[in-house]
């Protein structure tokens, strides 16, 4: 008997929407193939970092996924959840255990992982390799279209990365730029496989994180050893258990306890312009600049824009600046921000602007964003969908889609299609068009085909970036 530990998402033919358990029964008699496509049909972001298949291939459909003790299950739970067994379809899925040994008959092409593309264009297509299988591709819609979740995080950071790459070139050292965003964002999620998932999608453009769930991620689904770095930091409690009148000791502590490197302190536990003014810049100057490494103060409530300009102008006072070769004010060393608090993409370019305007560089600051980053975003933030587009039928291929009048901008594809790369441009268009088709074949017959490392998705995501306007970000 399962118990609790077995888990939820043990079964593939249930992790489907319950309306699809009927749809083999709703084609047309004689339909032998289904072509379905994903897609973003517009959204917040003029272009998509296309990430995450590999995972969901990985994780739910390799290998024999399906057996009998499953097709069991799911007919009890589908008897009951729609009262009737007839209305689950028994003989396809024991015809794709006796014929394909529980592999499932599909074929998915797809964008390479870390791919740039417009919105609007195709990014992956499903399709059935056996005909008796014609209704297995849309019934996997669910759990595919699932990758909207790491391609929109991924997206949301990549233009975060490019707004503060602007900032870094024009007043800073863009070299800086892979540990200007760190991620903060595991309590503020659904899941761990939330944090997983969308952490691993934020790796993809940066190093930084706090999201342990993430590395995990990509050492076993992305080869990749350690994918993220982070360095000692104190939240409140470590603070203020020491008590308001010992906050000096607290902030002592964490010099003594890390002695060299980066440590990152949250200062704004009583009054965050005194801690830099009389602690920081007061009682523990000295040990600051003794110490081998940086601190990096951390601001965590107010308005961003107002504090931390009060805050560089305290920390400058009591710690002195230089102006670099760009015009513009950089703190000593041994003294850096990190703004963890409100930080969204929007927040991101009005934080940096802000410093820009009063003279100062953006090397002087680093971003955390938590719920943000991983979690205030969702499959219309980039108006992601999954259409069948072509259905062959008694032998005739028949283009499919739809059009309503309500909405056109819910106007699909029809046909075969594909993706095709013009110079910088990527085009739809039908597979008989002129032109190499850029999906590739990942999956085919329960097996994934290729398998991109991390490092393989960094290089191809760092060289789609450049193709985005700094306007736009």
């Amino acid at each position: 008997m399962k118990t609790a530990r077995d888990g939820i998402d043990g079964n593939v033919i249930l992790i489907t929407d319950g309306y699809k358990f009927t749809h083999w029964k709703q084609y047309p008699p004689g339909t032998t193939k289904v072509h379905s496509y994903f897609e973003s049909r517009g959204g917040e972001y003029p272009a998509t970092l296309f990430f995450g298949l590999q995972y969901q291939l990985m994780r739910y459909l390799e290998g024999k996924v399906v057996t009998q003790a499953k097709i069991e299950e799911a007919e009890e739970i589908v008897a009951l959840h729609l009262g009737d067994k007839a209305m689950f379809n028994r003989e396809g899925w024991e015809h794709i255990l006796d014929e394909h040994k529980g592999k499932l008959p599909l074929r998915i092409r797809a964008v390479p992982e870390g791919t740039v593309v417009p919105y609007r264009n195709v990014l992956m297509t499903v399709e059935n390799t056996d005909p008796k299988c014609y209704w297995l591709p849309n019934y996997m819609e669910t759990l595919l279209v699932q990758v909207w979740y790491p391609t929109t995080v991924a997206t949301q950071s990549m233009f975060m990365k490019k707004s503060i790459q602007k900032y870094l070139e024009e007043t800073g050292t863009p070299s800086l730029i892979d540990f200007k965003l760190h991620d903060f964002g595991f309590r503020g999620v659904s899941s761990v496989e939330s944090a997983a998932i969308g952490g691993g999608a934020h790796l993809v453009n940066f190093r930084g994180t706090d999201t342990t769930a993430a590395l995990m991620f990509h050492r076993s689904y992305y080869d990749e050893p350690m994918a993220g770095f982070s360095i000692p930091a104190a939240e409140h409690s470590t603070i203020t258990s020491w008590g308001r009148e010992n906050e000096d000791k607290a902030m002592r502590n964490m010099l003594e306890q890390f002695p060299k490197g980066t440590v990152a302190v949250v200062s704004d536990s009583y009054n965050i312009f005194e801690a830099c003014r009389s602690i920081w810049g007061g009682k523990l100057r000295n040990q600051i600049l003794s110490r081998g490494g940086a601190l990096v103060i951390r601001p965590d409530s107010g308005d961003p824009q107002k504090v931390l300009l009060e805050v560089l102008n305290i920390l400058a006072e009591q710690f002195s600046f230089s102006v670099n070769d760009k015009g513009y004010k950089v703190l000593y060393e041994k003294v850096r921000l990190i703004q963890g608090d409100g930080i969204d993409y929007r927040m991101v370019g009005t934080i940096l602007e802000t410093l820009r305007q009063n003279g100062w560089s953006a090397d002087n600051i680093a971003f955390g964003s938590g719920g943000a980053l991983l979690q205030k975003l969702n499959r219309d933030t980039e108006k992601f969908a999954f259409k069948c587009s072509s259905v062959t039928v008694n032998g005739e291929e028949r283009n499919v889609y739809k059009n309503p009048i309500t909405d056109p901008g819910k106007s699909s594809k029809m046909g075969l299609i594909k993706l095709i790369r013009e110079g910088d441009e990527y085009l739809t268009v039908q597979q008989s068009a002129p032109g190499k088709d850029e999906l590739v074949k990942v999956f085919e017959d329960g097996k994934v085909l290729i398998k991109y490392p991390l490092s393989e998705i960094r290089r191809r995501a760092d060289e789609g970036i450049k193709r985005i306007p700094a306007a736009i970000a």
